[in-house]
């Protein structure tokens, strides 16, 4: 979860709930094409929600909040992922981190979250984050097309 106050812990009981029939919880401000995010610039929203559905496309991953960070991994998930084959940064990484689990054979939830733009800190979000991602979405379908991943 991120550290920028932007993640509620109370959602953890719902995480917590859903981890024991998956292997990877994500906490989606995007579940079913209804967004729960607070305080964001309509430019940065819409950014995150069709980042979401280019990566769901290509990647073919049917989850709806695929940049988000509030996770839980269970341990296994996190053993079978080779990290020095993990090749992105920023929002790209975790789209990387669930594309790898789901093509392990891990089963992947959702979980409802609202999101509140951050108390804290500043953004990390600049152009090439975005440049990352557009090309590790499209990247990450070519690996898993000739299994590498």
């Amino acid at each position: 979860m991120d550290a920028d106050f932007s993640h509620d812990p109370a959602h953890l009981k719902e995480f917590l709930k859903a981890i024991e029939s998956a292997d990877l919880v994500l906490g989606s401000r995007y579940l079913g094409g209804k967004v729960t995010v607070v305080n964001w610039p309509i430019a940065r929203l819409m950014l995150s929600y069709w980042a979401n559905v280019y990566a769901r496309t290509i990647t073919g991953l049917r989850i709806w909040d695929l940049t988000g960070g509030f996770k839980c991994f269970r341990r296994k998930v996190l053993e079978a992922i080779d990290l020095k084959q993990v090749r992105s940064n920023g929002y790209a990484f975790q789209i990387e981190m669930s594309v790898r689990a789901w093509r392990k054979g891990f089963k992947l939830a959702e979980v409802p979250i609202v999101f509140v733009d951050r108390t804290e800190g500043q953004s990390k979000m600049h152009r090439g984050i975005v440049r990352e991602a557009i090309w590790m979405v499209p990247r990450l379908r070519l690996m898993a097309w000739f299994g590498r991943i």
